[in-house]
C-alpha cells in the first residue's frame, strides 16, 4: 500500500540559483501539502550517511562535495500516491531526458546538478524523512 508522504530535498544548486520559491510553488500547484520544511546544510558526515548506498560508486566523493557546498531545503510532502506522483513531477535524473514542465527540465543544469531529490519508494521516504526531521517537526 502506498503511503501519502514523500521526502524531497532542494539541492545546493537550486538554492544557489534562487529557484527555491519557484520549485515550492510548483510543488504546491501540483497538489502536494508541505508538512515539514527547513533550510539546512549537510555536513560531510551527513552527506556520507544519506548517500551511503552510493559509497562504492566512482562519483561518491563528488556527490558528497556537491551536497555539502551550500544550503539545502529539506521537506516532507503529503498527497495521495505521493512518492510516484512526486517522481513524475521532478522528472528524469538527467534534465536532458526529463519531460517538459518537470522540475528538473526547468531548473536542473546537469545529471550531477539536478536541482532536487525525491524519494524512490515509500520505505526510503520514511527513512529519509526521519534522517532530516524529528517527529515533532512533522505535521
Amino acid at each position: 500500500m502506498a503511503t501519502n508522504r514523500t521526502f524531497t530535498m532542494l539541492k545546493p544548486d537550486a538554492v544557489e540559483k534562487g529557484h527555491v520559491g519557484a520549485i515550492l510553488e510548483k510543488i504546491n500547484a501540483s497538489g502536494f501539502r508541505i508538512v515539514a520544511l527547513k533550510l539546512t546544510q549537510m555536513t560531510t558526515a551527513d552527506a556520507k550517511a544519506f548517500y551511503a548506498i552510493h559509497s562504492e560508486r566512482p562519483f561518491f566523493g563528488e556527490l558528497v562535495e556537491y551536497m555539502t557546498r551550500g544550503p539545502i531545503v529539506a521537506a516532507i510532502l503529503e498527497k495521495d500516491n505521493a512518492v510516484e506522483d512526486f517522481r513524475t513531477l521532478i522528472g528524469a535524473t538527467n534534465p536532458a531526458d526529463a519531460a517538459d514542465g518537470t522540475i528538473r527540465k526547468l531548473y536542473a543544469a546537469s545529471i550531477g546538478e539536478n536541482a532536487v531529490h525525491g524519494s524512490d519508494s515509500d520505505e526510503n521516504a520514511a527513512i529519509e524523512s526521519a534522517f532530516h526531521f524529528s517527529g515533532r517537526e512533522q505535521f
